[in-house]
């Protein structure tokens, strides 16, 4: 068996080194019962050292040059030649722990996909408070979201990869057709939880202290209307520090 890490970057040098970091040490739960692994790196067209950082830390290098999440991702996944795909954000740190969920999960042969539930890297009131209620959605609901997304590789390539018409939620979307062909299929499609994902608070520093209430919103009521606008994903897309 074998495992790709695929990491879709942007500018983020400031974040890649201590993100691979995390990923080699996280990739221990697979290299102990003898899996392959692989560490992909897609820069998106960076005007910073993000590929020289992947590099010096032993990750293979892929370049998109349209700056675009969902093709960032896709072209990372097609340099891919593991069984399956693992997609972590470049800000990002999976645990062992994590790691060790996944591959019982995928050892168990009954699932095709899944994510897991987040927690932030800085202390901050109102999104503390407001997170178990939002992963308690995220398992409810079984939205997957960037920084922590497995997928056997045969299954997404199946389902053609990220949808090239979404600019933003790309990851819910993607979501939704798995979670449709886990119903057909009688798969597996879970959110792990024992050990969230430590994921940048970073994404949510500039939005108010209602943006909480307005994703747990979309959530409950609106969990399959995905943002396509390239302005509604102005943070991937302006050029990141």
């Amino acid at each position: 068996m074998k495992i790709s890490i695929v990491i879709p970057a942007f500018n983020e040098e400031q974040f890649l080194g201590e993100t691979l970091a995390h990923i080699k040490a996280a990739t221990a739960a697979v290299t102990h019962i003898g899996w392959e692994s692989e560490l992909i790196v897609c820069d998106n067209n960076s005007s910073d050292r993000t590929a020289e950082t992947a590099r010096s830390a032993g990750a293979t290098v892929v370049f998109e040059p349209v700056n675009h999440i969902s093709r960032a991702r896709n072209s990372g996944a097609a340099a891919a030649t593991g069984d399956w795909l693992v997609f972590v954000d470049a800000d990002s740190h999976p645990s062992a722990e994590l790691f060790a969920e996944m591959v019982k999960e995928i050892q168990s042969g009954n699932c095709l996909a899944g994510g897991a539930t987040i927690c932030w890297d800085q202390k901050h009131i109102i999104f503390e408070l407001m997170m178990p209620i939002l992963n308690l959605g995220f398992r409810w609901r079984r939205l997957i979201h960037g920084p922590f997304i497995f997928v056997e590789s045969a299954v997404f390539r199946k389902l053609g990869g990220f949808s090239l018409e979404t600019f933003s939620g790309e990851d819910w979307e993607l979501g939704q057709r798995l979670q449709t062909l886990a119903r057909e299929t009688g798969k597996r499609f879970v959110i792990l939880h024992r050990h969230p994902v430590v994921t940048s608070l970073r994404r949510l520093q500039d939005y108010s202290a209602l943006t909480p209430f307005a994703v747990l919103y979309r959530i409950i009521f609106i969990p399959r209307r995905i943002k396509v606008s390239r302005e509604t994903a102005r943070r991937w897309y302006e050029g990141r520090k």
